[in-house]
């Protein structure tokens, strides 16, 4: 097994577009990595970068310690499973998984031992007589995850492997596909459009915009302390709320004014960012993430002055918790990142009303009886909130004045 490393690498192409843009990337040895992003980003050159498919136009690839810029892809010793599964119909299971071995000239024995061994762990045991026709999407996957495990490779290379199975079955293969990788400890470099799927099978994720690497992080790490605007709004699901506030200091207390209303920090909320009364009587760019909003009657104890009030336009029941929609006057952000990441929603236009204001998403908890069309007050968890620069986009923490001198 090897780690991977990127330095500095670019992919230009002939028309001058830069696909990727000076990534330093450094993967460990049996590390998943996951690169995540908006179509369009960079993600799948910078993978088929390192599977030797795409020439690297300036920078060092390293597989292990070997510098493999001009190594041909059979020779990089690499494994890649694709979306589109890539079997032969006319080849049994046994057969599917056998190929590469084959062409090496592995001997007979040894095939028969790799294939069955990677049959078992798959659970495909039954299935090895089989073409490919007579599988399930999700066996065919697993088809093509044992190719790429016969070959001991040091390093797995998928890209989107799971986007043509339906939703249940990418829950399951998630686990799976997580589970395998911790077992075998290969080096995988895995790319998602799917933000979920990036947060609950990545050791960490790569999130990539416009080429260029935003932020490299833990999951819980990505989601909790986002870098910038960018990743905030990205990860999460749903998305974050963004929405213009005015920071101002009232009876010693900083608050965020949001339109016609104002949620007060505290102090919990202001020492965890010390960078923020830098910003006192300023603009900035508030995130409230919708699990951090609660129906103020599940949450009596949460002071007025950190509650919301706004009409409830939409009302999605999902079981173990709610979905509220709610009016509110507050304003939209409007930055390049945020019309991105519209765009990448599918949601071009911005989540407004009629009358002005914006609409925001609360995760309520499935006691909560609010209704649609009656006003809801929300109960603020201001401990999670978070802020953002809006010249620059970037994440708002600790006070950098002062500092050195």
């Amino acid at each position: 097994m090897a780690g991977v490393t990127f330095e500095d690498v670019s992919k230009i192409y002939p028309d001058g577009t830069r696909a990727v843009n000076d990534i330093d990337l450094e993967i460990e040895d049996a590390e998943f990595m996951v690169l995540v992003g908006p179509s369009g980003c960079g993600k799948t050159t910078a993978l088929r970068m390192v599977a030797g498919l795409e020439d690297i136009s300036e920078g060092v690839l390293r597989i292990g310690d070997r510098v493999v810029n001009h190594v041909p892809s059979k020779d990089r010793d690499i494994a890649m499973v694709f979306q589109s599964y890539a079997l032969y119909p006319h080849l049994t299971v046994y057969d599917n998984i056998a190929f590469g071995l084959k062409l090496k000239k592995v001997p007979k024995d040894e095939i028969d031992k790799r294939v069955k061994d990677a049959a078992q762990v798959l659970g495909l045991d039954t299935f090895l007589k089989r073409k490919p026709r007579a599988l399930s999407g999700g066996q065919r996957q697993r088809v093509a995850m044992g190719r790429a495990i016969v070959r001991n490779p040091q390093a797995f290379l998928m890209d989107e492997p799971l986007s043509n199975l339906d939703a249940k079955l990418r829950v399951q293969m998630r686990a799976e596909i997580a589970k395998l990788q911790s077992d075998l400890g290969v080096t995988t470099i895995y790319v998602t459009h799917d933000q979920v799927e990036a947060m609950t099978m990545g050791d960490r994720v790569a999130v990539m915009r416009k080429g260029e690497l935003q932020q490299v992080a833990t999951p819980q790490d990505l989601y909790d302390r986002p870098l910038n605007l960018f990743v905030g709004g990205f990860i999460g699901s749903p998305a974050m709320n963004l929405m213009e506030a005015t920071l101002e200091r009232a009876n010693g207390s900083l608050s965020a004014s949001l339109g016609s209303q104002s949620i007060t920090l505290g102090e919990e909320a202001v020492s965890a960012r010390s960078a923020l009364k830098d910003y006192e009587g300023k603009q900035v760019i508030l995130g409230i993430r919708p699990e951090d909003l609660e129906d103020a009657a599940l949450a009596p104890d949460t002071p007025d002055d950190r509650r919301l009030k706004g009409e409830v336009l939409l009302r999605e029941a999902l079981g173990s918790e709610i979905l509220v929609h709610f009016g509110t006057d507050a304003n939209a952000a409007e930055t390049d990142e945020t019309r991105e990441l519209r765009k990448d929603a599918g949601t071009e236009e911005v989540p407004s009303l009629e009358e002005g204001g914006v609409t925001m998403v609360g995760r309520f908890g499935s006691r909560s009886r609010i209704k649609q069309g009656e006003v809801a007050e929300v109960a603020v968890d201001t401990r999670a909130l978070h802020f953002f620069d809006p010249e620059t986009g970037l994440g708002i923490y600790e006070s950098t004045k002062g500092a050195g001198s």
